[in-house]
């Protein structure tokens, strides 16, 4: 098992439990971290194989940007629920 880093993404959003919070964007700073068996990858040499690291951040962009929620923990949840489709992640943390 090998773990996936993603540490720093930077993105701005309308969150929180203050009127003033959900209509102002306001910067939140992501640390992504997924345990993923690479071995299969390692192999194969085929990208189809292992995780796209790329979709970690599309989808962070995506919560962050084109939804709304009053606590940052169902921002975290929101993102986790999408990554973990993929079968491939074996545990997921989104900080």
């Amino acid at each position: 098992m090998d773990t996936v880093f993603l540490n720093g993404l930077s993105l701005h959003g309308k969150h929180g439990v203050m009127e003033r919070e959900r209509h102002v964007e306001q910067e939140f700073i992501l640390d992504i971290v997924a345990d993923v068996d690479t071995r299969p990858a390692a192999h194969s040499d085929q990208l189809n194989d292992t995780v796209d690291y790329v979709r970690f951040r599309d989808i962070a962009t995506d919560v962050i940007t084109n939804e709304s929620h009053y606590l940052i923990e169902r921002v975290a949840e929101r993102i986790a629920e999408r990554i973990l489709e993929d079968r491939k992640i074996i545990s997921l943390s989104v900080t």
